[in-house]
């Protein structure tokens, strides 16, 4: 009865905008439950922006009486409902408590209130609220909501709250109507309303509709799902190539088996952090536009480490894998270590702009979020930039030359000592850009690059060493079927049939995908 009275007083909001009673808030604040829902409803009906906005108070617990005095409380100060004037609040003023009930009330009023804003976007939050309440008493207010309604978009969910509502109908011909209509839903909320509504129907015809809804919901949910594991590979095949391009030119192209790479990418994070921190000391104002500053600073950073790196303890063993393994992997401890004295032992967080925020909704069960669709944009550009340096220009040709031929390139009046270090800083640099896109997807930590090494150097080993095509396919691939594999057997397992597919498809192929041809061998 309470509810039909509150749907029915709803219905008026449209039309009917009357000022806010002193009664009107008592009644909503003090007395029983049922009466307070009661004065809802009427205050409801007379809904202007003063009740509105005490509805919103009531909501958030930010109401308080004393005696037969109700105030509103906001930032520390107290104001009277119905003038807003400024109040003193006496010390001994206790809050309005909104059981269960009352608290559901208040929400759905406020989203009946909210479905005839002239933002889209409340409108959009106010529908899924109501979304989730299927009592019939709201189908008046769905309804008129629906025929004021003129976004497509948001006229397609009222049609399929709606239909949700009439599955409970008591008229046969409305719940098949419904159940027809739920089937092309792409929502995965439908499933769970059609599961709840074929364990309560008794008609036999309706129960067959019911399930037929249900198996083309699940097939829409299934499409979305598989998609969604697509995009997810992609995205992770994405950061690994970003990893391992790195790795495909200081241990691709140059040999050199860097386990410190890792925290190479770690530098870049703490260099993009870095950046963030600045902007948001210094320049406030443009803190969205921090990232295109962090991208050549944590380039720069992990840049001038590795050639630090390569000059200082690199140049000294080449030709001598395991000696280079085990400097390099102290080194590793060293950097981790001294990040650690700098920046301490937890994690620290980077913001992702606005621009990055938030998402696109495909489907009911598939959201592409921003953050990731730029990473995976990032990627290609840093793809192209690298295939371009090494085959388009003098440094990259001087690093191929050097690569294959050593003494001959040097006979040729290369400085191989030079082309060494600028191509161990450029595949140190990479890894910082890889730093720099992880920092917004995760938090960054002395232990950022450990958990990225192994992955990128069975990614280059798979492609092919020296192979930038063999590098892409291999991060794509192991992206995409470790996301597959998780779906089936969880994420631990998905690693190790990963990895024995790995170990098999190198003892059939050493050289990987694809493999160095005629004179390059």
């Amino acid at each position: 009865m309470l509810r039909h009275l509150l749907t029915l007083a709803l219905l008026l909001i449209a039309t009917h905008a009357h000022a806010l009673t002193a009664e009107d808030v008592k009644g909503m604040t003090l007395g029983e439950t049922e009466a307070r829902i009661e004065a809802l409803g009427k205050a409801a009906a007379n809904a202007d922006d003063k009740t509105a906005a005490f509805i919103q108070a009531l909501a958030d617990d930010a109401v308080k009486t004393k005696g037969d005095k109700v105030f509103v409380v906001r930032d520390d100060k107290a104001f009277d409902a119905v003038t807003g004037a400024a109040l003193s609040l006496p010390p001994d003023a206790e809050d309005v408590i909104n059981p269960n009930l009352m608290r559901s009330e208040l929400d759905n009023a406020l989203a009946a209130l909210k479905l005839f804003s002239k933002d889209d976007k409340v409108r959009a939050a106010a529908i899924k609220t109501l979304s989730a309440d299927n009592d019939e008493a709201r189908l008046p207010l769905i309804e008129k909501a629906y025929a004021a309604e003129g976004v497509p978009a948001l006229k397609s969910q009222l049609e399929l709250v709606r239909a949700a509502i009439l599955l409970g109908s008591s008229d046969k011909a409305k719940r098949l109507a419904a159940a027809a209509q739920l089937s092309v839903s792409k929502d995965p909320n439908t499933k769970t309303i059609l599961l709840e509504r074929i364990g309560k129907e008794t008609d036999s015809d309706v129960k067959v509709a019911l399930q037929a809804a249900l198996a083309k919901v699940d097939a829409s949910l299934e499409w979305g799902n598989r998609l969604g594991a697509i995009f997810s590979g992609i995205s992770l095949g994405s950061i690994l190539l970003l990893v391992a391009l790195g790795l495909a030119i200081t241990y691709g192209l140059m040999g050199v088996i860097n386990m410190a790479h890792g925290e190479l990418m770690m530098i870049g994070a703490y260099a993009t952090y870095v950046v963030q921190v600045l902007f948001q000391k210094y320049l406030p104002a443009a803190f969205d536009w921090y990232l295109l500053a962090a991208v050549p600073v944590a380039f720069m950073a992990s840049a001038l480490t590795g050639a630090a790196l390569e000059r200082s303890v690199i140049r000294f063993l080449y030709g001598r894998p395991l000696e280079t393994l085990l400097a390099t992997w102290g080194i590793s401890l060293m950097l981790q270590q001294g990040v650690r004295s700098i920046f301490g032992a937890q994690n620290v967080g980077v913001e992702n702009p606005v621009w990055m925020s938030g998402g696109v909704q495909v489907l009911g069960n598939l959201s592409l979020p921003y953050n990731r669709l730029v990473i995976i944009g990032f990627a290609i550009a840093v793809l192209l930039g690298m295939a371009w340096l090494i085959s388009k220009t003098r440094l990259g040709l001087f690093v191929r030359g050097v690569t294959q031929n050593r003494p001959i390139a040097s006979c040729m009046g290369v400085n191989t000592a030079r082309v060494d270090t600028y191509a161990f800083a450029l595949g140190s640099g990479i890894a910082g850009l890889a730093g720099c896109a992880l920092s917004q997807v995760g938090n960054v930590g002395p232990d950022l690059g450990q958990g990225y090494i192994v992955d990128a150097f069975m990614v280059v080993v798979l492609g092919g060493v020296g192979q930038l095509a063999g590098t892409v396919y291999a991060a794509m691939g192991l992206g995409i079927l470790n996301k597959f594999l998780e779906g089936w057997t969880g994420a631990v397992l998905a690693k190790i049939a990963v990895l024995v597919f790995i170990i098999i498809f190198i003892q059939k192929r050493p050289q990987g995908i694809f493999a160095m041809k005629g004179r390059e061998v």
